[in-house]
């Protein structure tokens, strides 16, 4: 599997009815081919969905790729905050996309908090596709623009295509982007003579596949132009030219009505490969033996016997965000020990014996243990600043533990403390460091206590107060799969 067709769409807020309240009406052009398109993605069963955007955050020397395991976002901006969409991320794609990006040198980052919402360009094809496509049955990765050159967009259009087809992934790329802005005189930008003539210019290359055209366009005409799509158009092409397979053109649509230029143009794989449901089966279960099932629900739950629910359970959790980029559910059948209580936990993750991510909470925060373990594990896989995440080819050979911590309790003097029994926590305003009982090079309460501060940022000639707690080590059925 691999790219099965690539869209160029607009994105103008507007056409979605809440908020053109009948302005709508005058681009129904671009409404009826948003939908054909629609149609045809359905038509391509994908299960991934890449959406590049203008409007996504917009770095100077690197590409934004979305690295959450789920993105929403609203028409709030707009005056329409109930126009709402929810998207899962394919985290194992996106993190395939930044290797080869990285590999080639060139950066690539998450959203910083303030541009984590999906943004408007992306929003407006969802919308469309929301009529024809589950969204909890297809993950979206979106990406960004940059400041780099036309060859590094190129480049990331290609990393895009290369990742779905060693991914084994039936991908769609939806290039979000629109022409000039430039169009009329009472239009919100006004006039300038490069709109009409950029636009005719990319509506031809779109209109007969010369998608080479892209590349080396005049600066001076898109810059007179104002226009907004042209690198997610680079992408898209770089996409295409990496299938290595002739496509066909068609521009559906092209209109300008408000004074920015909508085009709608499909580019379809004529050998893109159809799955039938058996061969869908069998990737189903290759994946199953190769990963221990984490697509569709994971051996590790419920627990083989012998091992221990609440190590089978963070296994699952890590499988499921690494696996397939979604975030487990908390199975119906957990045990009362891992719904009824609530705790803080720790998950560790080792590989041949080194550690490979531990990320954990201190005291609770979730309303049951089980939901803190599924948290912490998707954590110690994706987002322990120490590691890069956790790739799927990885999986088998983790190893699993999960400490449970006790309540912490005050400490008066170092004579309370034992390394190998107590975990440490040092506090000193709104520093805290915590450090796990019974780790290896950890022989005095001095070292806890150093580490424990080196880790909260405090100076080790700073005092602190010190508490103590236990903890209950999970580690049965933890082995890996393959040594």
């Amino acid at each position: 599997m691999a790219l099965l067709a690539a869209y160029a769409v607009p994105h103008p807020p507007l056409i979605v009815p809440a908020v053109g309240r009948g302005q709508e009406a005058a681009i129904a052009d671009t409404i009826t081919a948003y939908r054909e398109v629609a149609r045809r993605v359905a038509a391509h069963r994908p299960d991934l969905i890449v959406i590049t955007s203008p409007h996504a955050p917009l770095y100077r020397d690197g590409f934004f790729i979305a690295d959450t395991p789920e993105e929403t976002g609203s028409l709030a901006a707009f005056g329409q905050p109930d126009e709402r969409v929810t998207t899962r991320t394919d985290l194992p794609f996106a993190q395939d996309v930044t290797a080869r990006l990285h590999r080639r040198g060139i950066p690539s980052a998450g959203a910083p908090a303030s541009m984590a919402d999906i943004d408007h360009a992306t929003f407006v094809p969802l919308h469309f596709l929301e009529e024809t496509i589950n969204l909890d049955s297809v993950t979206v990765v979106r990406m960004g623009l940059s400041g780099l050159s036309e060859a590094d967009h190129r480049f990331l259009g290609r990393a895009i295509t290369e990742a779905a087809r060693a991914l084994g992934r039936r991908c769609v790329l939806v290039a979000s982007g629109d022409m000039s802005h430039k169009l009329k005189e009472d239009g919100p930008y006004g006039f300038a003579p490069e709109g009409p003539k950029f636009d005719r210019t990319v509506a031809e290359m779109f209109a007969h596949g010369n998608l080479e055209g892209l590349f080396g366009l005049d600066a001076a005409l898109c810059d007179g132009a104002a226009e907004c799509g042209l690198r997610s158009f680079q992408i898209m092409a770089g996409a295409l030219e990496a299938t290595g397979e002739p496509f066909a053109s068609e521009l559906l649509s092209y209109e300008g009505p408000f004074g920015v230029g909508y085009a709608v143009a499909a580019f379809e794989i004529e050998d893109a490969p159809e799955s039938t449901e058996e061969e869908a089966a069998e990737i189903v279960r290759e994946e199953d033996r190769e990963i221990g099932g984490a697509r569709g629900g994971s051996p590790a739950w419920p627990p083989h016997p012998g091992d221990d629910p609440i190590v089978a359970l963070a296994r699952a959790s890590v499988e499921s965000i690494v696996a397939q980029g979604t975030v487990l559910p908390l199975p119906t059948d957990a045990p009362e020990e891992l719904t009824g209580r609530r705790a803080g936990a720790f998950v560790s993750l080792h590989k041949h014996g080194q550690l490979r991510g531990c990320i954990g909470t201190i005291a609770p925060v979730r309303k049951s243990l089980a939901e803190e373990v599924i948290r912490n594990g998707v954590a110690a896989a994706t987002e322990d600043p120490r590691f890069a995440p956790v790739r799927p080819e990885e999986l088998p050979f983790l190893e699993y533990s999960v400490d449970v911590l006790g309540e912490p309790e005050a400490v008066d003097n170092l004579e309370q403390l034992d390394p190998a029994r107590y975990g440490v926590i040092v506090t000193r305003g709104h520093q805290r460091g915590l450090l796990l009982p019974d780790l290896e090079g950890v022989d005095t309460v001095f070292d806890q206590i150093a580490i424990a501060k080196q880790k909260a940022g405090i100076r080790p000639d700073e005092q602190v107060h010190l508490e103590r707690f236990e903890v209950v080590r999970h580690t049965a059925g933890g082995k890996p799969r393959r040594s």
